[in-house]
């Protein structure tokens, strides 16, 4: 059985519930690192904030800083994802296996095209009296056109 450590996985999944920093991961998943400012350029939130998401994603693990000169430059790491995707592929297959034996009860199942007793024709009838209306008439609108001035 492979031992996850549950922080590690913890940060990762927190990390991950945000759609702000699984775009941020995107970005960096197209290109193999990015300054910053780079990253911070398409969203419509403060540089600020995008810090706070990179000081998140750094804290799973999931991105590595670099500082060179004046310019940080993020890359992605691997590691923390692959340990979720481990984690997530077990329960995967525990789905699968569920959903296979169910699909191979469904199909030895022999489901009778005729029923072995005929259900009898119902009469047609028709509509009974309380679908008729009731004894109280129907109340009248006013007629259609201007509504008079009081």
């Amino acid at each position: 059985m492979v031992k996850y450590e549950s922080g590690t996985l913890d940060r990762t999944f927190a990390a991950l519930s945000d759609p702000t920093r699984r775009a941020l991961l995107a970005r960096l998943g197209e290109q193999e690192s990015l300054s910053v400012s780079e990253l911070a350029a398409p969203f419509p939130v403060s540089l600020p904030a995008i810090m706070k998401h990179l000081e998140v994603l750094t804290d799973a693990g999931l991105i590595v800083r670099e500082k060179t000169g004046r310019t940080v430059s993020c890359r992605l790491t691997a590691q923390p994802m692959e340990q979720a995707m481990s984690w997530l592929n077990r329960y995967a297959q525990f789905w699968s296996d569920k959903f296979d034996r169910l699909a191979a009860f469904v199909e030895e199942e022999t489901w009778p095209t005729q029923p072995s007793t005929p259900i009898p024709a119902r009469p047609n009838h028709q509509a009974s009296r309380s679908r008729a209306g009731s004894a109280r008439g129907r109340k009248k609108s006013t007629p259609p056109g201007r509504k008079p001035r009081s």
